[in-house]
C-alpha cells in the first residue's frame, strides 16, 4: 500500500530487488542466483544478447512466473500471489496481442478495476499526446498505435512500478519524444521507479541512471551508468614504444599508426600509464553505452565484431522466449 510505504519513509523503500533468484525450465537454467536491485526513482536499462534471461525476469516481477529460489521483492513484498502489490505495477509487453479485440475505452474501465490509483484526469489530460480512437477496436490499429494505447492507459494507473519491455518499438521518434517526457516527469515528480527491457542502446543511454548487463541468466555487471562510463575508455594512441602491463586492455585495434584501445579502469590512472609510452598522440575518449555493452559482453567468448553488427542495426527485435 503506497500510503504506508510513504509513512514508513526510508525504512519502507520502493525499489526492486532481487536475491539469488534461480528459475529452471526442463532442465534448462533460465537465471542462476541472479541479483539485481532497482533503486526508487531511477530508469534501469536491463540489456543482454537474447535468451540472457530479460523475460524472464519481466515475467518474475509481474507475477507470472514464481522463483524455484531466492525473492522476488518489489516495495520490500514478494509479487508472486499479491495483489495489492501487482496492483501499484503497470506493466508494457513487447507483445499486445492478449487485448486486440477490445477498445480503449473497454479497457480503461477494466484498467479502472484492477488499479486503485487509475486517475481519469489524467487519461483526459493525455488525449492531447495520444490521439486515438477510443472507440475502435486495438486490431484495427497499426503496432505503433497499439503502443500509444498501452502507454496512454498504463500511465494514466499513476504505478509506482513501470516495468517497459522493448516499449517504444513501433513509435516513431516524435511519439518516442513524448512518451519518455512524460515518463521521466513521473520519475521526477511522483518518484516512479521504472526498469526498461530493451536492445535499443543508443535510447537508454539517453534516459537510464542504472544498467544491469545479463549474460546466460547472470548479471555480468550493474551499476549507475555514470560509473559504468567512468570505468572503462577509449583511447586513440600513436606510440613507437610498448604499452605498460599494467592496462586491463578489453580490445586493440590498428588503423595506420592509430591504436584504438578499450581499456577499463580510472580514466586518471590509464591517462598516467599512456604517458609512459611518450606518445605523440593520446585521446582518452568515452564510450557509448552501446560500445561499454558490446566490449563487456567481447570479453565473455562472444565476438566482438558479430555484436557490433547486431546492436548497431536500426530495429532490432528481442525473440528471446526464455
Amino acid at each position: 500500500d503506497r500510503s504506508v510505504s510513504r509513512g514508513l519513509g526510508d525504512v519502507y523503500k520502493r525499489q526492486i530487488e532481487i536475491k539469488d533468484l534461480t528459475k529452471r525450465f526442463d532442465g534448462f537454467t533460465a537465471l542462476q542466483e541472479l541479483n539485481m536491485t532497482v533503486p526508487q526513482a531511477s530508469v534501469y536499462g536491463l540489456v543482454g544478447p537474447n535468451g540472457a534471461g530479460k523475460s524472464t525476469i519481466i515475467r518474475h516481477l509481474t507475477g507470472v512466473y514464481y522463483p524455484d529460489s531466492g525473492e522476488v521483492l518489489v516495495g520490500g513484498a514478494p509479487v508472486f500471489e499479491n495483489p495489492s502489490v501487482k496492483a501499484h505495477i503497470a506493466c508494457i509487453p513487447d507483445d499486445l496481442s492478449c487485448h486486440a479485440g477490445s477498445t480503449i475505452r473497454e479497457l480503461r474501465q477494466f484498467y479502472k478495476g484492477l488499479y486503485p490509483n487509475f486517475s481519469d484526469a489524467r487519461f483526459d489530460a493525455l488525449r492531447d499526446i495520444f490521439p486515438l480512437d477510443v472507440k475502435q477496436p486495438l486490431r484495427r490499429f497499426s503496432k505503433g498505435m497499439q503502443k500509444q494505447a498501452a502507454f496512454w492507459l498504463a500511465i494514466s494507473t499513476q504505478p509506482d512500478y513501470l516495468i517497459l519491455d522493448e516499449p517504444v518499438d513501433g513509435l516513431d521518434p516524435v511519439m518516442r519524444k513524448q512518451v519518455w517526457s512524460v515518463i521521466l516527469e513521473d520519475v521526477a515528480a511522483r518518484e516512479t521507479t521504472v526498469l526498461v527491457s530493451s536492445h535499443n542502446l543508443r535510447e537508454l543511454e539517453d534516459v537510464c541512471d542504472h544498467v544491469g548487463v545479463l549474460h546466460e541468466g547472470k548479471m555480468l555487471l550493474e551499476r549507475s551508468l555514470s560509473d559504468l562510463q567512468e570505468n572503462i575508455v577509449k583511447v586513440q594512441l600513436v606510440t613507437d614504444r610498448p604499452l605498460p602491463p599494467e592496462l586491463n586492455i578489453l580490445h586493440q585495434s590498428m588503423t595506420g599508426r592509430i591504436q584504438t584501445l578499450i581499456v577499463r579502469g580510472d580514466r586518471r590512472e590509464i591517462a598516467g600509464l599512456l604517458q609512459q609510452c611518450n606518445p605523440l598522440l593520446c585521446d582518452l575518449l568515452p564510450l557509448s553505452l552501446e560500445e561499454i555493452f558490446i566490449y563487456e559482453l567481447g570479453g565473455v567468448n562472444y565476438d566482438v565484431k558479430n555484436l557490433c553488427l547486431l546492436y548497431t542495426s536500426p530495429s532490432p527485435r528481442d525473440t528471446e522466449r526464455s
